[in-house]
């Protein structure tokens, strides 16, 4: 009998955040799947796939909007915001796709949702590729707003990290032993009807998979070589 107790997954709709579903899915009961829509350019291609893999499972699929952040931050992310850089994922042009505090304003949310319907763990699919281009994907960052989640919430919520250890390609090796349909994933910031291939995230998505020597099963609008990665 399995006696650890209810979490919340934060879930994108993205290959990193479909696995940890599946991975807390293994694990422990799963109080619900959570989404926001914050005005993405790509929200309108990930949510379904998101919410697809909740169904799978049979798992309650939350969305939450969260469309001030389009209408008042500045990121090429979002709607009406630049076009979307192509390149390597750590270079610095990257920077342009930076939703400020965008983790710690879904994190916070999530807790009041989590501790409301009576889980006491959220689960959020951050890894050792989140670099220093995402301020709010730094794992001194992540401790300390789940240090703030603990002391925030009656039931102490705990702020779980099941992938803080492992890069992309690890996470693929790990959601291709659990199963994950990851053609049902969606990484692409362009959000057109297919990945773009040459966006940072595009370019992430196909280094995993090579990494991990596995098949991708992405459709690419291109598929040439990979850009290098930025010397340190």
């Amino acid at each position: 009998m399995n006696t650890l107790s209810p979490a919340v997954v934060l879930l994108s709709g993205g290959m990193d955040s479909v696995t940890a579903l599946y991975h807390t899915e293994k694990e422990r009961p799963v109080a619900a799947a959570l989404s926001f829509e914050y005005g993405a350019k790509h929200n309108g291609r990930e949510l379904p796939e998101a919410a697809w893999h909740a169904r799978q499972l049979g798992i309650r699929h939350v969305v939450i909007p969260l469309k001030f952040m389009a209408e008042h931050f500045a990121s090429a992310l979002l709607q009406g915001g630049a076009a979307i850089p192509k390149g390597h994922y750590e270079a610095d042009s990257m920077r342009q796709t930076v939703v400020p505090f965008r983790n710690g304003i879904m994190l916070s949310v999530a807790a009041g949702f989590a501790e409301s319907c009576g889980a006491s763990a959220l689960v959020i699919a951050a890894h050792a590729g989140d670099h220093a281009v995402y301020p709010d994907c730094r794992e001194s960052f992540m401790a300390a707003m789940a240090e703030a989640i603990r002391q925030g919430t009656y039931a102490g919520v705990e702020v779980l990290r099941p992938f803080i250890a492992m890069n992309k390609a690890e996470i693929a090796a790990r959601g291709a032993l659990l199963g994950v349909a990851f053609e049902r994933t969606w990484s692409c910031y362009v959000g057109a009807e297919i990945h773009c291939g040459e966006c940072g995230t595009c370019v992430e998505r196909r280094e995993a998979f090579l990494d991990a020597n596995l098949p991708d099963p992405t459709v690419y609008a291109h598929s040439g070589p990979l850009p290098a990665r930025p010397a340190l």
